[in-house]
Protein backbone atom coordinates (compact mmCIF):
# COMPACT_ATOMS: atom_id res chain seq x y z
CA UNK A 1 0.00 0.00 0.00
CA UNK A 2 3.28 2.27 0.51
CA UNK A 3 4.04 1.69 -3.59
CA UNK A 4 -0.19 2.34 -4.11
CA UNK A 5 0.09 5.68 -2.75
CA UNK A 6 3.27 6.57 -4.30
CA UNK A 7 1.32 5.65 -7.71
CA UNK A 8 -1.99 7.35 -6.51
CA UNK A 9 -0.12 10.61 -6.08
CA UNK A 10 1.90 9.86 -9.05
CA UNK A 11 -1.43 9.66 -11.06
CA UNK A 12 -2.66 13.02 -9.78
CA UNK A 13 0.11 14.75 -11.12
CA UNK A 14 -0.55 14.17 -14.32
CA UNK A 15 -3.40 12.51 -16.75
CA UNK A 16 -1.61 9.30 -18.02
CA UNK A 17 0.63 6.91 -15.62
CA UNK A 18 2.84 4.33 -16.96
CA UNK A 19 5.00 2.24 -14.42
CA UNK A 20 8.15 0.44 -15.29
CA UNK A 21 8.74 -2.55 -13.75
CA UNK A 22 11.88 -3.85 -13.48
CA UNK A 23 13.19 -7.64 -14.23
CA UNK A 24 14.48 -9.92 -11.28
CA UNK A 25 17.41 -9.65 -12.67
CA UNK A 26 18.04 -5.44 -12.35
CA UNK A 27 16.65 -5.43 -9.29
CA UNK A 28 18.80 -8.49 -7.81
CA UNK A 29 22.29 -6.85 -9.48
CA UNK A 30 20.84 -3.40 -7.44
CA UNK A 31 19.05 -4.48 -4.25
CA UNK A 32 19.27 -7.84 -3.41
CA UNK A 33 16.52 -10.75 -4.52
CA UNK A 34 13.42 -9.89 -5.21
CA UNK A 35 10.25 -11.59 -3.43
CA UNK A 36 7.82 -11.65 -6.50
CA UNK A 37 8.61 -13.05 -9.78
CA UNK A 38 8.82 -10.36 -12.19
CA UNK A 39 5.26 -11.58 -14.11
CA UNK A 40 4.23 -11.75 -10.72
CA UNK A 41 5.02 -7.74 -10.02
CA UNK A 42 3.90 -7.00 -13.42
CA UNK A 43 0.21 -8.12 -12.60
CA UNK A 44 0.22 -6.37 -9.20
CA UNK A 45 1.02 -3.64 -10.76
CA UNK A 46 -1.22 -3.72 -13.18
CA UNK A 47 -4.27 -4.32 -10.75
CA UNK A 48 -3.40 -1.03 -9.21
CA UNK A 49 -6.70 1.02 -9.98
CA UNK A 50 -4.40 4.75 -10.65
CA UNK A 51 -2.17 2.51 -13.06
CA UNK A 52 -3.22 3.31 -17.02
CA UNK A 53 -0.02 1.31 -18.24
CA UNK A 54 3.07 -0.90 -17.90
CA UNK A 55 6.60 -0.52 -18.77
CA UNK A 56 7.91 -4.25 -18.13
CA UNK A 57 11.10 -4.61 -18.03
CA UNK A 58 12.02 -0.94 -17.29
CA UNK A 59 15.92 0.12 -16.51
CA UNK A 60 17.17 0.36 -13.19
CA UNK A 61 18.45 4.03 -14.02
CA UNK A 62 15.12 6.00 -15.66
CA UNK A 63 17.08 7.66 -18.40
CA UNK A 64 15.71 10.67 -20.51
CA UNK A 65 15.54 8.10 -23.94
CA UNK A 66 12.91 5.88 -21.61
CA UNK A 67 10.69 9.03 -21.11
CA UNK A 68 10.81 9.71 -24.52
CA UNK A 69 10.24 6.11 -25.95
CA UNK A 70 6.91 5.88 -23.74
CA UNK A 71 6.05 9.61 -24.96
CA UNK A 72 6.19 10.66 -20.86
CA UNK A 73 6.69 14.49 -19.87
CA UNK A 74 8.48 13.46 -16.59
CA UNK A 75 8.72 11.18 -14.18
CA UNK A 76 7.89 10.81 -10.44
CA UNK A 77 9.85 8.80 -7.68
CA UNK A 78 9.55 9.37 -3.79
CA UNK A 79 11.25 11.15 -2.08
CA UNK A 80 13.53 8.85 -0.56
CA UNK A 81 17.39 8.09 -2.63
CA UNK A 82 17.54 5.29 -4.84
CA UNK A 83 20.96 4.33 -5.89
CA UNK A 84 22.90 2.39 -8.55
CA UNK A 85 25.11 -0.45 -7.48
CA UNK A 86 28.02 1.70 -7.48
CA UNK A 87 26.22 4.35 -5.52
CA UNK A 88 25.04 6.85 -7.91
CA UNK A 89 21.42 8.94 -7.68
CA UNK A 90 19.54 6.80 -10.54
CA UNK A 91 17.39 10.06 -11.42
CA UNK A 92 20.40 12.54 -11.88
CA UNK A 93 19.75 12.25 -15.66
CA UNK A 94 16.15 13.42 -15.64
CA UNK A 95 16.57 16.14 -12.64
CA UNK A 96 18.85 17.25 -14.81
CA UNK A 97 16.87 17.88 -17.43
CA UNK A 98 14.02 19.33 -15.24
CA UNK A 99 11.61 16.29 -16.07
CA UNK A 100 11.50 14.90 -12.61
CA UNK A 101 8.84 14.88 -9.99
CA UNK A 102 8.72 13.74 -6.31
CA UNK A 103 6.12 12.73 -4.10
CA UNK A 104 5.66 12.09 -0.55
CA UNK A 105 7.01 8.29 0.90
CA UNK A 106 4.06 6.44 3.14
CA UNK A 107 5.33 7.02 6.76
CA UNK A 108 5.30 3.18 8.45
CA UNK A 109 5.58 0.88 5.80
CA UNK A 110 8.44 -0.32 3.53
CA UNK A 111 9.17 -3.87 1.84
CA UNK A 112 12.24 -4.01 4.04
CA UNK A 113 9.85 -3.27 7.33
CA UNK A 114 7.11 -5.96 5.90
CA UNK A 115 10.25 -8.91 5.03
CA UNK A 116 11.15 -8.03 9.03
CA UNK A 117 8.18 -8.77 10.34
CA UNK A 118 7.86 -11.82 8.45
CA UNK A 119 11.42 -13.35 9.20
CA UNK A 120 9.94 -12.48 13.03
CA UNK A 121 7.11 -14.76 12.81
CA UNK A 122 6.77 -14.00 16.58
CA UNK A 123 4.02 -12.82 17.87
CA UNK A 124 5.23 -9.95 19.12
CA UNK A 125 3.39 -7.52 16.69
CA UNK A 126 0.29 -8.47 18.18
CA UNK A 127 -0.09 -8.45 21.56
CA UNK A 128 1.05 -5.61 24.45
CA UNK A 129 3.45 -7.94 25.63
CA UNK A 130 7.37 -6.31 26.35
CA UNK A 131 8.55 -7.11 23.14
CA UNK A 132 10.94 -10.41 23.10
CA UNK A 133 14.25 -9.82 23.14
CA UNK A 134 14.66 -12.22 20.01
CA UNK A 135 12.47 -9.37 18.38
CA UNK A 136 13.85 -6.74 19.60
CA UNK A 137 17.15 -8.17 17.98
CA UNK A 138 15.60 -8.69 14.48
CA UNK A 139 14.49 -5.16 14.52
CA UNK A 140 17.27 -3.89 15.10
CA UNK A 141 18.77 -5.95 12.10
CA UNK A 142 16.54 -4.92 9.91
CA UNK A 143 15.61 -1.57 10.37
CA UNK A 144 19.21 -0.38 11.07
CA UNK A 145 22.86 -0.56 9.37
CA UNK A 146 25.91 -1.35 11.71
CA UNK A 147 25.77 2.72 12.24
CA UNK A 148 22.40 4.32 13.04
CA UNK A 149 19.45 4.03 11.15
CA UNK A 150 18.67 5.82 7.95
CA UNK A 151 15.49 7.23 7.50
CA UNK A 152 14.41 5.32 4.68
CA UNK A 153 14.51 1.58 5.92
CA UNK A 154 13.97 2.13 8.99
CA UNK A 155 10.66 1.03 10.83
CA UNK A 156 8.50 3.31 12.16
CA UNK A 157 4.92 2.95 12.56
CA UNK A 158 2.33 3.38 10.25
CA UNK A 159 -0.76 5.74 11.54
CA UNK A 160 -4.23 4.95 9.51
CA UNK A 161 -6.26 8.08 8.93
CA UNK A 162 -9.89 9.03 7.66
CA UNK A 163 -8.14 10.96 5.16
CA UNK A 164 -5.85 8.44 3.93
CA UNK A 165 -8.65 5.70 3.65
CA UNK A 166 -11.04 8.63 1.62
CA UNK A 167 -7.70 9.20 -0.79
CA UNK A 168 -7.49 5.41 -0.90
CA UNK A 169 -11.81 4.87 -1.60
CA UNK A 170 -13.79 4.94 -4.84
CA UNK A 171 -16.48 6.25 -3.65
CA UNK A 172 -18.95 4.99 -5.92
CA UNK A 173 -22.03 3.73 -4.70
CA UNK A 174 -23.33 0.38 -6.42
CA UNK A 175 -25.65 1.51 -9.20
CA UNK A 176 -29.40 -0.09 -10.67
CA UNK A 177 -27.94 -3.37 -12.45
CA UNK A 178 -24.69 -3.85 -10.83
CA UNK A 179 -24.00 -7.44 -9.62
CA UNK A 180 -23.36 -6.85 -5.92
CA UNK A 181 -20.19 -9.54 -4.91
CA UNK A 182 -19.24 -10.32 -1.80
CA UNK A 183 -16.04 -11.65 -0.29
CA UNK A 184 -14.60 -12.01 2.62
CA UNK A 185 -10.98 -12.92 4.40
CA UNK A 186 -7.47 -11.21 5.56
CA UNK A 187 -6.11 -10.21 2.14
CA UNK A 188 -2.97 -10.22 4.55
CA UNK A 189 0.31 -9.53 2.26
CA UNK A 190 -2.07 -8.43 -0.94
CA UNK A 191 -0.96 -10.40 -3.55
CA UNK A 192 -0.73 -11.88 -6.76
CA UNK A 193 -3.59 -14.91 -5.26
CA UNK A 194 -5.66 -12.06 -4.18
CA UNK A 195 -5.85 -9.94 -7.46
CA UNK A 196 -6.27 -13.16 -9.48
CA UNK A 197 -9.01 -14.25 -7.14
CA UNK A 198 -10.62 -11.00 -7.90
CA UNK A 199 -10.08 -10.93 -11.32
CA UNK A 200 -11.88 -13.77 -11.86
CA UNK A 201 -15.00 -12.88 -9.36
CA UNK A 202 -14.94 -9.67 -11.29
CA UNK A 203 -15.42 -11.07 -14.71
CA UNK A 204 -18.57 -12.94 -13.08
CA UNK A 205 -20.78 -10.12 -14.12
CA UNK A 206 -21.05 -7.69 -16.33
CA UNK A 207 -21.52 -4.68 -13.94
CA UNK A 208 -19.89 -6.21 -10.76
CA UNK A 209 -19.33 -4.43 -7.66
CA UNK A 210 -17.23 -6.07 -5.19
CA UNK A 211 -17.78 -5.77 -1.21
CA UNK A 212 -14.23 -7.10 0.06
CA UNK A 213 -15.01 -8.09 3.82
CA UNK A 214 -11.73 -7.83 5.93
CA UNK A 215 -11.72 -9.43 9.71
CA UNK A 216 -9.81 -7.80 12.70
CA UNK A 217 -6.72 -9.00 13.18
CA UNK A 218 -7.61 -10.62 15.88
CA UNK A 219 -10.17 -13.27 13.86
CA UNK A 220 -7.70 -13.31 11.28
CA UNK A 221 -5.07 -14.95 14.20
CA UNK A 222 -8.24 -17.28 15.60
CA UNK A 223 -7.94 -19.05 12.24
CA UNK A 224 -4.57 -18.45 10.69
CA UNK A 225 -2.57 -19.22 13.98
CA UNK A 226 1.30 -18.14 14.53
CA UNK A 227 1.71 -14.34 13.95
CA UNK A 228 -1.07 -14.08 11.16
CA UNK A 229 -1.55 -11.57 10.06
CA UNK A 230 1.63 -9.43 8.95
CA UNK A 231 -0.54 -6.17 8.16
CA UNK A 232 -2.58 -5.03 10.28
CA UNK A 233 -6.04 -4.08 9.69
CA UNK A 234 -5.40 -0.59 8.60
CA UNK A 235 -2.78 -1.94 6.27
CA UNK A 236 -4.85 -4.72 4.80
CA UNK A 237 -7.96 -2.26 4.16
CA UNK A 238 -5.66 0.68 2.04
CA UNK A 239 -3.93 -2.81 0.18
CA UNK A 240 -7.45 -3.98 -1.37
CA UNK A 241 -8.95 -0.78 -1.88
CA UNK A 242 -5.89 -0.07 -4.22
CA UNK A 243 -7.17 -2.71 -6.32
CA UNK A 244 -8.75 -2.04 -9.42
CA UNK A 245 -11.26 -4.69 -9.05
CA UNK A 246 -12.87 -4.00 -5.62
CA UNK A 247 -15.47 -1.20 -5.08
CA UNK A 248 -16.03 -0.96 -1.25
CA UNK A 249 -14.54 -2.67 2.19
CA UNK A 250 -16.10 -3.40 4.88
CA UNK A 251 -13.39 -3.00 7.69
CA UNK A 252 -13.78 -5.61 10.86
CA UNK A 253 -16.34 -8.32 9.00
CA UNK A 254 -18.09 -10.24 11.16
CA UNK A 255 -16.77 -13.85 10.01
CA UNK A 256 -20.07 -15.54 9.28
CA UNK A 257 -21.71 -14.38 6.61
CA UNK A 258 -25.13 -13.07 8.07
CA UNK A 259 -28.07 -12.57 6.99
CA UNK A 260 -27.64 -9.06 8.19
CA UNK A 261 -24.76 -8.30 6.27
CA UNK A 262 -26.34 -9.81 3.04
CA UNK A 263 -29.95 -7.56 3.31
CA UNK A 264 -27.49 -4.60 4.18
CA UNK A 265 -25.78 -4.99 1.40
CA UNK A 266 -28.16 -6.38 -1.17
CA UNK A 267 -25.66 -8.87 -1.97
CA UNK A 268 -26.23 -10.81 -4.93
CA UNK A 269 -23.57 -13.26 -4.85
CA UNK A 270 -20.72 -14.51 -2.03
CA UNK A 271 -17.72 -16.01 -3.54
CA UNK A 272 -14.85 -17.80 -1.90
CA UNK A 273 -11.47 -19.07 -3.14
CA UNK A 274 -10.00 -22.76 -3.06
CA UNK A 275 -8.77 -22.37 0.08
CA UNK A 276 -9.76 -23.98 3.55
CA UNK A 277 -12.53 -22.50 5.26
CA UNK A 278 -11.96 -22.59 8.75
CA UNK A 279 -15.04 -23.44 11.11
CA UNK A 280 -16.32 -20.78 13.12
CA UNK A 281 -15.96 -20.15 16.99
CA UNK A 282 -19.30 -22.34 17.89
CA UNK A 283 -17.96 -24.77 15.05
CA UNK A 284 -20.88 -23.90 12.23
CA UNK A 285 -19.99 -22.88 8.36
CA UNK A 286 -19.58 -19.24 8.23
CA UNK A 287 -20.80 -19.48 4.57
CA UNK A 288 -24.32 -21.38 5.58
CA UNK A 289 -26.47 -18.23 5.03
CA UNK A 290 -25.27 -17.78 1.46
CA UNK A 291 -25.34 -21.19 0.62
CA UNK A 292 -28.82 -21.41 2.40
CA UNK A 293 -29.73 -18.49 -0.28
CA UNK A 294 -28.73 -20.61 -2.84
CA UNK A 295 -25.87 -17.46 -3.69
CA UNK A 296 -22.76 -19.10 -2.78
CA UNK A 297 -20.02 -19.72 -5.45
CA UNK A 298 -16.39 -21.52 -5.17
CA UNK A 299 -14.00 -19.68 -7.47
CA UNK A 300 -10.57 -21.17 -8.53
CA UNK A 301 -8.23 -18.16 -9.20
CA UNK A 302 -5.92 -20.55 -11.15
CA UNK A 303 -3.05 -18.98 -8.95
CA UNK A 304 -1.34 -20.77 -5.93
CA UNK A 305 0.20 -18.38 -4.31
CA UNK A 306 -0.86 -17.56 -0.72
CA UNK A 307 0.52 -15.55 2.52
CA UNK A 308 2.04 -18.83 3.70
CA UNK A 309 3.90 -19.45 0.67
CA UNK A 310 5.79 -15.39 0.69
CA UNK A 311 6.55 -16.22 3.92
CA UNK A 312 8.60 -19.28 3.38
CA UNK A 313 9.94 -17.28 0.20
CA UNK A 314 11.27 -15.03 2.83
CA UNK A 315 12.39 -17.37 5.67
CA UNK A 316 14.13 -19.31 2.48
CA UNK A 317 15.87 -16.21 1.20
CA UNK A 318 16.30 -15.22 4.97
CA UNK A 319 20.33 -14.21 4.94
CA UNK A 320 20.16 -12.93 1.10
CA UNK A 321 17.50 -10.90 3.24
CA UNK A 322 19.21 -9.10 6.12
CA UNK A 323 22.38 -8.76 4.20
CA UNK A 324 20.44 -6.67 1.24
CA UNK A 325 18.79 -4.85 4.21
CA UNK A 326 22.16 -3.91 5.80
CA UNK A 327 23.86 -3.48 2.39
CA UNK A 328 21.28 -1.44 1.12
CA UNK A 329 21.46 0.79 4.71
CA UNK A 330 24.87 1.16 4.48
CA UNK A 331 24.46 2.54 0.84
CA UNK A 332 21.65 5.28 2.34
CA UNK A 333 24.05 6.47 5.29
CA UNK A 334 26.91 7.28 2.96
CA UNK A 335 24.67 9.29 1.48
CA UNK A 336 23.19 11.11 4.24
CA UNK A 337 26.64 11.52 5.26
CA UNK A 338 27.94 12.92 2.03
CA UNK A 339 24.83 15.23 2.16
CA UNK A 340 25.49 16.37 5.48
CA UNK A 341 29.31 17.51 5.11
CA UNK A 342 28.20 19.24 1.68
CA UNK A 343 25.80 21.29 3.91
CA UNK A 344 28.68 21.76 6.80
CA UNK A 345 31.07 23.56 3.45
CA UNK A 346 28.27 25.89 2.61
Amino acid sequence: YGHSNQLRQARAMGDYLIVGVHTDEEIAKHKGPPVFTQEERYKMVQAIKWVDEIAPGAPYVTTLETLDKYSCDFCVHGDDITLTIDGKDTYEEVKTAGRYRECKRTQGVSTTDLVGRMLLMTKAHHSNIDEDLDYRKHTDNFGKGPKGRSPWTGVSQFLQTSQKIIQFASGKEPQPGDTIIYVAGAFDLFHVGHVDFLEKVHQLAEKPYIIAGLHFDQEVNRYKGKNYPIMNIHERTLSVLACRYVSEVVIGAPYAVTADLLDHFRVTLVCHGMTEVVPDKDGSDPYEEPKQRGIFQLVDSGSNLTTDLIVQRIIKNRLEFEARNQKKEAKELAVLEAMRRLEEKH
